[in-house]
Formats: C-alpha cells, sequence, structure tokens
C-alpha cells in the first residue's frame, strides 16, 4: 500500500508491555509508507532499576520518559505540513495511566507539576488501535524475547498494567479507537493474521470496534 492510500495520517498502536504494539508499528508502518515513531524504551537508564524495585525506580523512570516524549513531540510539530504519514508505538495521553499506577501520593504531584510546565499539545491521532492480552500471555512472549532486565516484571503488575489500561480505554473518546484481542494471533510472524487486522484497521473511520480475529475464534 502506498503512502498516498494510507486511510490514516496518524496511527498510534497502544497496549501492555509483551503484547507486541513495537512490532505491530514497525509493519504498518512499512505496508503503509508511514513515518514511524517509537518510544525507545531501551534508552531510559532508569528502566531496570524500576524492574528490580519499583519504588526506588519509579518516578526516575517516569519522568525521563516524559521528558523524552516531549522532546521528540516537539520535533515533530516543526515540521512542515507535508511530513508523512505516521505510526507511533505509544500514545501520549496514557502517559499518566503509569504515573498513577507507579507513584505515590508525593511523587504523583510533583510528576504533575512538571508534567504542566512542560505544556506538551501532543499530535492528535486519527485512530488508535489498543491490543489486549491476559498476563499469562504477556508473561510468556516477555519470557520468549529474552530481555534480561524484563525478566524481572512480576505477574502481579502485569495485571494491575492490564486493569488499568482497560479503565482508561473504557473512557477514552479523544480518537476512533479499535480494541484488538492479540492472545491467539500474530500478526507479526502470521501472514494471515496480519492482512487481517490490516483489513480492519484501513476500514476503521470513527467510534468504537471490537476486533476478534477469526482465528482466534476457531474459524
Amino acid at each position: 500500500m502506498s503512502e498516498a492510500e494510507a486511510p490514516h495520517r496518524f496511527i498510534a498502536v497502544e497496549g501492555p508491555i509483551g503484547v507486541g504494539k513495537t512490532s505491530l508499528a514497525q509493519r504498518l508502518a512499512a505496508s503503509l509508507g508511514a513515518e514511524l515513531v517509537l518510544e525507545h524504551p531501551e534508552q531510559n537508564p532508569f528502566l531496570e532499576r524500576f524492574y528490580r524495585n519499583p519504588r526506588a525506580g519509579a518516578l526516575p523512570a517516569q519522568l525521563h520518559f516524559l521528558f523524552s516524549r516531549a522532546q521528540q513531540l516537539a520535533a515533530l510539530r516543526q515540521q512542515d505540513l507535508f511530513a508523512p504519514a505516521r505510526v507511533a508505538d505509544y500514545l501520549v495521553a496514557k502517559d499518566r495511566l503509569f504515573a498513577r499506577l507507579t507513584l505515590d501520593v508525593a511523587e504523583l504531584e510533583l510528576y504533575e507539576q512538571v508534567h504542566a510546565r512542560l505544556q506538551i499539545d501532543p499530535p492528535q491521532p486519527d485512530l488508535v488501535v489498543y491490543l489486549q492480552a491476559p498476563a499469562d500471555v504477556l508473561l510468556e512472549r516477555i519470557a520468549r524475547r529474552g530481555l534480561p532486565h524484563e525478566q524481572l516484571i512480576e505477574r502481579g503488575y502485569l495485571e494491575r498494567l492490564n486493569d488499568a489500561y482497560a479503565r482508561f480505554f473504557h473512557e477514552y473518546e479523544e480518537a476512533p479507537l479499535l480494541i484488538v484481542n492479540a492472545a491467539g494471533i500474530d500478526p507479526v510472524s502470521n501472514p494471515g493474521d496480519y492482512e487481517e487486522l490490516l483489513g480492519a484497521i484501513v476500514r476503521m473511520r470513527r467510534g468504537r470496534l471490537y476486533f476478534n480475529p477469526l482465528r482466534s475464534r476457531g474459524l
């Protein structure tokens, strides 16, 4: 599919760690001729500290993500109006989701003060693809990709994260939302899964749609 045929100017792929959002964003960008926008968690020097000791590492890890995203989005806004379509593996609006999940009351207050001073004005996606999968599936995928610091992630954290994402997107109305049951499919390595999902993304224009792929339904 060429850039001229791309149905959306800005697609954000979201979901908990291990669900496959970065891999899907990369493949979508290639299919749609779009610029790829990644959050690069591997560049956060505090992330391993957070996984080892959440209480000690939560605030610096969260602030690093906040500053990095603000800087990246400011650069995007400086580009001209003829910039290509974009696919991102994160949604800035969910940043507070992690802050409220990991920070204590005093840290959250500091985070909110910093957030307000940065005056982040992110570009608005015209489609959000939210990938869902239970904690057992996330743990299996995290183990399979084998990043050492991610092996420290506990099941309880993933369950709380899944709950936080569900609450966040239950109330989300800022853009059309495609909610994908990603537990039983592999849209990165399986061509059939990917083509089915790509078709749903291309057709999606407004509202909210729950996408349950045929293979996950045994069809």
